[in-house]
């Protein structure tokens, strides 16, 4: 009867776990910490699922690659809507919160749509190239799992950048720290930091050109490793 409804309640049972407890641990405020954890905890769940879809975009599509020549990228756009869908049901639970502790909405929230499409663009690429990938090398998906939920502890998701130390400060430059920057940030009110958007531009840059070149040289060969 609740069909996705019940994705979105276990977000929400997740975040009320979490706020106190990590809030807490932190020494921060709730007011700060929570929009924080769950803006945090949307979009990476959003991000590790895309990637996590696209290591198997191509092997899950199998029977239609072998009963006719599709565009590949059909079932790499297929793949993101999903999770965009679910994306959309978790995002709701922001809605309270950013009401609850007073965030109001300005132009600098309108970074989000030029953020969010450098995501689109980002997760789509990854899609293609892991999906590549993995149809070949079949391991590789365990491995990519399993980086991200490393990842997870290595990207500002539910902690806050200031905190690093100078000398842990390089890990702020992983790319999903930046994707995430320009999502969260203005959703909150902030205005992301300019060498953030550089930064993602020249990773989106490089992405898509790795993406393109392995679709274009192995594209034919995708179906017969199926």
């Amino acid at each position: 009867m609740l069909g996705p409804l019940w994705l979105t309640i276990s977000m929400a049972i997740l975040l009320i776990g979490m706020g106190p407890l990590y809030a807490n641990l932190f020494n921060v405020p709730m007011s700060r910490f929570f929009p924080h954890l769950t803006l945090g905890i949307i979009f990476w769940t959003f991000f590790s699922a895309s990637i996590n879809d696209g290591c198997n975009v191509f092997i899950a599509a199998a029977p239609y690659l072998k009963q006719s020549d599709f565009p590949g990228s059909i079932f790499v756009w297929r793949s993101l809507a999903r999770n965009a869908i679910q994306l959309a049901h978790h995002a709701v639970l922001f809605l309270p919160v950013a009401l609850w502790y007073g965030i109001t909405w300005s132009r600098m929230t309108l970074l989000f749509i030029p953020g969010f499409l450098l995501v689109v663009i980002n997760l789509h690429a990854l899609a293609v190239s892991l999906g590549i990938i993995c149809a070949r090398f079949r391991d590789v998906s365990q491995i990519v799992s399993n980086g991200l939920q490393l990842m997870m502890f290595l990207t500002p998701v539910f902690w806050f950048p200031e905190r690093v130390t100078d000398h842990m400060h390089l890990i702020l430059y992983n790319p999903f720290a930046q994707l995430l920057d320009v999502v969260r940030l203005p959703l909150l009110g902030v205005a992301p930091a300019e060498k953030s958007w550089l930064l993602l531009a020249c990773i989106t840059g490089m992405n898509v050109v790795i993406a393109a070149t392995l679709y274009i040289l192995k594209r034919r060969q995708v179906v017969y490793w199926l």
